[in-house]
């Protein structure tokens, strides 16, 4: 009798694989079924979709043919209105072009007859100038004998003169070149210790800036390991859970295996309690199941806390690294403004800002626009600039300045190198030498009075 009791398991446990092996040969056969019949459809309807298509074009194109007809004979009419129009206004304009050159040829006619007779008077006008110029011209050459001559002895004693005050220049300039080298050094001194004082001292305030920024991201680490510990806390309580899960599933294992001993020992009492086991076999394996979902639900959650807490790190390093450059940025926004407050003048310390040069009109528009809500996007942006606007006002005073100096600093170097020419003019001209007078010489120009002043002699320096 147990022998075909256990016979009778078998075969009942054969047929069951044997019924849910068909089962999932008929699901998929079903299934294989299901997708050709969708890819049949898929293809039809793609076919279809495109015939239809075509035909829509060939309609469309149709239509769109004859509103085209229609367009191209109205613009044809509309293009011979205007070549008519034009071809009118073409032939108006070449009479009026005929009636111009008419009255051009008399206008020139007439105008030749006047610059004949302006001709005529001309050269009887230079025939009185040039019989004068020949006059004067004589008259200045001997006047020019009488200059070259006193001149030339004023010439010699000048430079006698000129080469005493060269020598006194020498030394002066020694003398000064000493003074100046002395107060470099001293002014170089000056500026080396002013250096090393402003560096300590922006030392001591990067080092005090950069331990407040520490003790900031200490209490930052403290704040998020406060908010989650109560995460922590749940997920050790899962664990404990967990760990009960376990030992309940071992203490199930174990009764299974006792299961197993009674019926290994009571084979006469199988058949009666075959199904209860297998009903407590049954509610175990969902038992272990649920149990091993629950696990997986709690590892997910800790992944998921863990990659919010590595975000979380992260995203406050970034935060902690972008502040240490804004405050760079700031810090050398300070030094500038420190640097140009320096050099500002005691006008611009007490009105650092120029008033507007707008009416009170204007200024009242400018107002209105400036408080209306702004539509389009590049508008909406610059609204939040509006608070640059001294800081635009002093930028373009300086732009401004700036401009006018080098403006200044143009027609300043402009004066000197014209002065520059007429010193050498004057020189050139005091001086008697081959090259000098290969060259054309200032005072031969009877044209221009010469702007060269003359000098009396001069007492010679006492050295």
């Amino acid at each position: 009798m147990p022998v075909a009791g256990e016979d009778r398991l078998l075969q009942l446990q054969s047929q069951a694989l044997a019924e849910e092996e068909a089962a999932k040969a008929r699901g998929e056969l079903l299934v294989r079924f299901l997708k050709d019949k969708l890819a049949k459809e898929e293809r039809s309807s793609a076919l279809s979709l495109h015939k239809l298509s075509a035909q829509w074009r060939g309609v469309l194109r149709e239509v769109k043919e004859k509103e085209l007809r229609e367009d191209i004979a109205v613009l044809s009419q509309a293009f011979a209105r205007v070549l008519d129009c034009k071809d009118s206004v073409i032939k108006s304009l070449v009479t009026d072009v005929e009636e111009a050159e008419a009255q051009h040829a008399r206008a020139l006619g007439s105008h030749l007859q006047n610059i004949e007779r302006l001709l005529q008077l001309q050269r009887c006008r230079l025939a009185c100038l040039q019989e004068g110029f020949d006059a004067q011209l004589k008259a200045l050459e001997a006047e020019f004998e009488t200059e070259r001559k006193a001149i030339l002895e004023q010439h010699e004693e000048e430079i006698r003169y000129l080469q005493d005050v060269v020598l006194a220049l020498e030394q002066n300039y020694a003398q000064d070149d000493h003074e100046a080298t002395l107060n470099f050094q001293s002014a170089r001194d000056d500026i080396k210790s002013k250096s090393l004082q402003e560096k300590q001292y922006s030392r001591l305030q990067q080092s005090g800036k950069m331990e407040a920024l520490w003790e900031q991201f200490h209490a930052a680490m403290q704040s998020y390991a406060e908010a989650t510990e109560h995460q922590k806390t749940a997920f050790e309580g899962l664990k404990q859970k967990d760990e009960k899960s376990s030992r309940e599933i071992e203490m199930q294992a174990k009764k299974l295996q006792k299961l197993q001993d009674l019926v290994a020992a009571t084979k006469a009492r199988l058949a009666a309690q075959l199904r209860d086991n297998e009903e407590r076999n049954w509610r175990a394996r969902e038992e272990k199941e649920a149990v091993l979902r629950q696990l997986q639900e709690l590892k997910n959650k800790m992944n998921q806390a863990r990659a919010e807490a590595h975000d979380n790190l992260a995203r406050l390093t970034a935060q902690s690294n972008a502040a240490l450059k804004a405050l760079a940025q700031a810090e050398r926004v300070l030094r500038l403004a420190e640097m140009c407050r320096r050099l500002e003048t005691e006008v611009e310390k007490v009105l650092p800002f120029y008033p507007s040069s707008l009416a009170e009109g204007e200024l009242f528009d400018a107002d209105r626009v400036l408080k209306e809500e702004p539509a389009e996007p590049l508008a909406q942006a610059l609204q939040d600039y509006v608070g640059l606007e001294r800081f635009w006002q002093r930028f373009n005073k300086a732009r401004l300045e700036e401009q006018a100096l080098a403006r200044e600093r143009a027609a300043a170097s402009h004066q000197n190198q014209r002065l520059r020419g007429l010193l050498q003019q004057y020189l050139e001209g005091l001086s008697v030498s081959p090259e000098v007078l290969s060259k054309p010489n200032p005072l031969l120009a009877i044209e221009h009075k010469s702007r060269v002043p003359r000098f009396p002699p001069r007492p010679r320096p006492q050295l």
